[in-house]
């Protein structure tokens, strides 16, 4: 198993995005004695080239992850999987937001392509194991035998969140090096192994949506364009007009190009209507709400109710609710105390202290 001392040269496939992060984790995987194979999969959409040289949808992500193959001495391949994240990763971006939800690609990406396609090609080159960079460990129950997901001993860095979708059957094959690592110590060992991307800056945004405009990269995408509706208040009086809910996003204030006398805020977007709904900022704090199909990492069938610290997007602090988990695979989720900005296509991941329960989609 993935988590088990390694008794002779077990092949492992990395993904590689020409990151210090995934560049590290080649480098202790080594030291551990696996026989490592990197791999990078090619991506982006030829569109996004240019506006993403450096990060890790671009061409120069893949010359530093040669480059770090070269200098550890391992096989590397870059492989074509463009038409596929087109269609599994950007398809769904589009319509999440077609549909008035704001959506999370990391998450799919993940689930679909990093421990999907991965896995596949890693099958083909005599691998069981897939590796990344990601800030998060795994185990093994003893009493069980189920696999664990646990959020990474850097919790400024931890990336479980992004991981919460992964099944059984992905989680028994995975290996995240870094998991017991910080950042710095991550920097500190591609420093020792002397790899150009030690102090390599790290990006945080939607690899092929680089300047974070997420309403221009659809429209030169040719993925949504500009069609007039109307912005209402909670009462439907119309308060201006809006050039497409694909552009909003819930919480929003800043661009809604309408006067009022106290600030407003996007609080629903009505895709069946084509209506931005907007009102003050109280009421964007919610206590309840609902996710749709849930995955549950520990049990294969979760109790009737479970307590757990919950986050709402990735950058939340988290916090205390009461989850109702339902037969259909969706949970009602009550909150010890109210939050703002609950967004319908975000993920809400659920935790017990490192412990990632799973989770679900914020839904209307």
């Amino acid at each position: 198993m993935p988590s088990d001392p390694v008794t002779s040269k077990q092949r492992v496939v990395l993904g590689m995005s020409g990151g210090v992060d995934s560049s590290a984790a080649a480098a202790l995987l080594i030291n551990q004695g696996y026989d490592v194979v990197g791999i990078t999969l090619k991506l982006w959409p030829q569109d996004c080239v240019s506006r993403a040289e450096d990060k890790c949808c671009g061409p120069q992500a893949v010359t530093d992850a040669r480059s770090v193959a070269g200098r550890l001495g391992i096989p590397y391949y870059l492989i074509d999987e463009a038409e596929d994240f087109q269609k599994q990763v950007i398809g769904y971006f589009a319509e999440e937001y077609k549909a008035g939800r704001t959506p999370n690609p990391c998450v799919m990406c993940n689930e679909r392509l990093k421990f999907g396609t991965l896995l596949t090609r890693a099958r083909k080159l005599g691998a069981e194991i897939v590796a990344t960079g990601h800030y998060a460990r795994t185990e093994q129950d003893p009493t069980t035998g189920r696999h664990l997901l646990k959020r990474g001993k850097d919790l400024r860095k931890d990336q479980s969140y992004f991981l919460f979708s992964l099944k059984q059957e992905q989680l028994r094959c995975v290996l995240f090096p870094l998991g017991d690592h910080t950042k710095n110590e991550t920097r500190d060992v591609a420093r020792e192994c002397q790899l150009k991307t030690a102090d390599k800056e790290e990006s945080m945004e939607i690899c092929f949506v680089p300047d974070k405009d997420y309403g221009r990269f659809l429209q030169q995408a040719n993925l949504a364009s500009k069609h007039r509706g109307d912005i209402v208040d909670v009462h439907g009086h119309k308060l201006g007009e809006h050039d497409g809910i694909e552009f909003y996003t819930i919480g929003q204030r800043k661009g809604l190009g309408i006067s009022h006398p106290t600030p407003l805020y996007v609080i629903e977007l009505d895709a069946a209507n084509n209506r931005v709904i907007v009102g003050g900022d109280s009421l964007l704090e919610r206590s309840e709400f609902e996710v749709e199909r849930c995955n549950w990492i520990p049990f294969e069938k979760p109790p009737e109710s479970v307590e757990a610290m919950v986050k709402i997007r990735y950058n939340h602090t988290g916090a205390m609710a009461t989850i109702h988990p339902r037969p259909d695979g969706s949970a009602r989720i009550r909150l010890h105390e109210a939050q703002r900005a609950i967004t319908p296509g975000q993920a809400c991941v659920f935790y017990q202290d490192d412990l990632v329960l799973g989770g679900g989609w914020i839904r209307r």
